[in-house]
């Protein structure tokens, strides 16, 4: 019998699992290929917390596997914190999200530790904004953020309000590996948790302060006060969290003209108008599209499911065509606007930084620079970027104003330490009130960064490839370019080579050996000629090994055709 099948039995006949579970797994018991994926190992803890599958078994995200990463979490902050502080926890649309949340406050309150939990879903950046105002030792957020329906996941943060960084994420994976049955999860009833005074739910009173916070980042409320009764606004939460919020803080920061999308307004754990409910895929702005040539609006907006992530469209007035921003250039013009306007006015902090990933666009630095901005670049994934700020505040020197990273997530202000999809949204929109002012559309302050600075452009490849089978190609492909760097991507040549996995750099002409002087991370960087770039790494949370690439043109058309040439040549070298 294999191990798989043992644990199938173990889940069968051991009465601490619920007949429900049972039930789903008898009707599986005899398909040898499920019973595999489902039970073959345990659904990794990462460094960003859990992801996985909705379902029974060890590799899926259920209340059991649930209560066992929170027991890990316990334990974590039994040896290295405060458990006095307590943990903030939210959750967004999905499936089971309010019932992770629950189970994971539950464990944590049997384990003496206070839970902060939501009354009701609220987005990610809501959570790291709580945790910080409650002082939490951590937080947990339960989301798949823009994953598919059948996923959920359970975000992990530390007391800085950021996703946790090392040493705090590889101790809590140890804990959580250390924990050998599930005989070790201690749980209790909420009656009792309420009554030891160590479950306490919050609403109003964060909604209102994190209002607060954000109204601080306006820099031209006289432009919203002009503007802000003209410019038409379409926005859809994708059915996820964001809905209250972002249309909460538009209505009071003086915008009037805010249409939400009637068939992706309510929570919908299915995504039923979507296929993919990411604002990264075009198809999903299919409504509204639609409802914005209907309103004839300025601006097109989205928000992930946990609303950390925003997508747009903008309007060209020239065309009449809604153009779609990718991640980076919307942070990028969002960027270009508050530093220019800090500096101009004289609300740029001593020492100001601005912090992006090495999968970001090289427009970020050129930007930093412009204004004077110290500026560095983290590991991919906006934990990094949070972790900056805690240096930063920690060090004393440098005062952060911006952050962001290409995969649609960018943070004005430091209210909270993740990526703040309703920051953005109202950044965006006074920087387009802005902007309608003097006549111009937020497509019209894109070209004049390009203009500014040149015409970067970006692109990624996603290649999904699943179970064990995918896990060891991914593996294999890292390998091969790893241990036999290419010296070419079609016409450009690589200059240097940096394996962020062994902290090493290679110049590609000497041979000289450098430090990246980054964490170690499982990521391949080939900067090249002509401000060119790509870069490969697997994703920490799906099943997938994505490349991305970056060039500089000399017009829009310029830049496109050098990043579809760059796109085909990393396809090639790559063999996909």
């Amino acid at each position: 019998m294999s191990d798989a099948r043992k644990e199938l039995e173990y889940w069968l006949n051991d009465p601490y699992f619920d007949e429900a579970t049972k039930k789903e797994l008898l009707a599986i018991r005899n398909d040898d290929g499920e019973v595999e994926d489902r039970f073959y190992k345990e659904l990794e803890f990462g460094t960003g917390g859990l992801r996985g599958i909705i379902g029974a078994g060890t590799n899926r995200m259920n209340l059991y596997t649930v209560r066992k990463a929170t027991q890990g979490l316990a334990n974590y902050i039994l040896k290295n914190g405060d458990p006095k502080r307590g943990v903030a926890i939210s959750y967004d649309c999905r499936r089971f999200s309010p019932e992770f949340a629950e189970a994971t406050a539950l464990c944590l309150a049997a384990n003496g530790i206070k839970a902060y939990v939501s009354d009701r879903l609220r987005p990610t950046p809501e959570l790291s904004f709580a945790l910080r105002y409650f002082k939490c030792q951590a937080g947990v957020m339960v989301t798949a953020s823009h994953n598919p329906p059948e996923y959920n996941g359970y975000k992990a943060y530390w007391e800085d309000g950021a996703q946790m960084t090392p040493p705090h994420d590889v101790g809590v994976i140890a804990e959580v590996r250390a924990i050998t049955g599930f005989d070790e999860v201690k749980t209790m009833s909420k009656e009792e948790a309420v009554e030891a005074g160590l479950y306490q739910s919050w609403g109003e009173e964060i909604d209102t302060a994190y209002m607060a916070a954000l109204k601080e980042q306006i820099l031209h409320q006289e432009a919203i006060d002009a503007a802000g009764s003209e410019l038409k606004i379409v926005y859809t939460p994708f059915h996820g969290a964001s809905l209250i919020p972002t249309t909460r803080i538009l209505r009071e920061a003086g915008f009037k003209q805010v249409y939400v999308v009637p068939e992706q307004e309510e929570p919908d754990p299915e995504f039923t108008t979507l296929e993919y409910p990411n604002p990264e895929d075009p198809k999903a702005f299919e409504l509204a599209l639609k409802l914005a040539k209907e309103k004839d609006a300025d601006i097109v907006l989205a928000t992930d499911p946990d609303g950390d992530r925003l997508g747009i469209f903008a309007k060209d007035a020239k065309s009449g065509e809604y153009i779609m921003f990718t991640g980076n250039m919307s942070g990028m013009v969002i960027a270009e606007y508050v530093l220019r306007e800090r500096h101009a006015t004289g609300r740029m902090p001593e020492n100001p930084a601005f912090v992006s990933t090495v999968v970001t666009t090289n427009l970020a630095r050129a930007i930093a620079e412009s204004y004077g901005l110290h500026y560095v670049e983290t590991l991919t994934g906006f934990k990094y970027i949070g972790e900056q700020i805690k240096l930063f505040e920690q060090g004393g020197k440098y005062h952060y104003v911006f952050g962001l990273e290409e995969s649609y997530g960018c943070l004005a202000g430091t209210h909270a330490r993740d990526k703040d999809a309703t920051v953005a949204v109202l950044m965006l929109c006074e920087l387009a009130a802005y902007y309608k002012t003097q006549g111009k559309t937020v497509w019209d302050a894109m070209l004049d960064v390009y203009e500014k600075y040149g015409y970067y452009k970006e692109g990624q490849i996603a290649i999904t490839m699943k179970g064990i089978e995918g896990a060891k190609e991914i593996a294999a492909l890292m390998e091969k370019l790893r241990s036999n760097p290419p010296k070419k991507f079609g016409k450009w040549t690589v200059e240097q080579f940096r394996d962020y996995k062994t902290g090493e750099t290679l110049d590609m002409q000497t041979g000289e050996k450098g430090q990246t002087g980054l964490p170690s991370s499982n990521v391949l960087y080939f900067a090249l000629d002509d401000d060119a770039w790509c870069c490969a790494r697997p994703s920490g949370t799906e099943p997938k090994i994505k490349f991305y690439m970056g060039v500089k043109g000399t017009s829009l058309t310029d830049a496109a055709e050098k990043e579809a040439e760059l796109t085909a040549a990393v396809r090639e070298v790559a063999g996909i």
